[in-house]
């Protein structure tokens, strides 16, 4: 009896064969996995997206913002993934290094938003490793709809955004609920809490 084992994608190999056109998909442990948010995940991070483009032409900041950059990141065990994060930021000097090349970077974005849905553990551990590695100075979990465990969120759960900040080398979280501002090493003057968050999702009952 012989088994098949399939070939792991590298992230190479993920750009090469991404399904443009039908979906969004990111490389998870060398297969390639089509993420499917609900309307008010999209709305989320919609509504940051304008925030955050908003706070760029105010400041006349050197920043890009957009939700469809695939970056690469290597977990523990040194294997490629091909990570989309729902909003990211990046330098314009370095978007713009090579803008005849597809939306991917390997070099880390200056901020990486996660929305959490059913698979919230992606977000809370493997995302967060992997962007600890890569170096992504600034990571915001954003969880609307407090589906984390209590581990995260604390009992009773309440809705949350993590902020985590890269300080030498490690993730430092800071949580924040309710009507408190957001504070943002990237955005500092953004006026924003996890309220006006949960108001954007257009969820109605929490």
């Amino acid at each position: 009896m012989s088994t098949t084992t399939l070939k792991k994608l590298s992230f190479e190999q993920f750009l090469e064969q991404y399904p443009d056109g039908y979906g969004i998909y990111e490389l998870v442990n060398g297969e390639i996995v089509k993420v499917e948010p609900i309307k008010a995940h999209k709305n989320v991070a919609r509504y940051l997206v304008r925030l955050f483009a908003r706070e760029i032409e105010r400041l006349e900041l050197d920043y890009i913002v957009d939700k469809d950059i695939v970056i690469r990141t290597v977990t523990k065990d040194g294997q490629e993934q091909g990570r989309i994060p729902d909003v990211s930021v990046v330098s314009q000097i370095l978007w713009n290094s090579n803008p005849l090349t597809y939306g991917a970077l390997i070099e880390p974005p200056l901020l990486a938003v996660e929305v959490t849905s059913t698979n919230w553990e992606d977000d809370y551990v493997d995302k967060l490793d992997e962007y600890q590695r890569l170096g992504i100075r600034e990571y915001w979990i954003v969880d609307y709809w407090a589906i984390a465990s209590r581990a995260y969120l604390g009992y009773p759960k309440v809705h949350t955004v993590l902020v985590y900040q890269l300080v030498n080398g490690q993730y430092q979280p800071q949580a924040f609920r309710g009507s408190e501002r957001i504070i943002s090493p990237t955005f500092p003057e953004l006026k924003l809490s996890v309220e006006q968050i949960i108001t954007a999702s257009q969820i109605r009952k929490l």
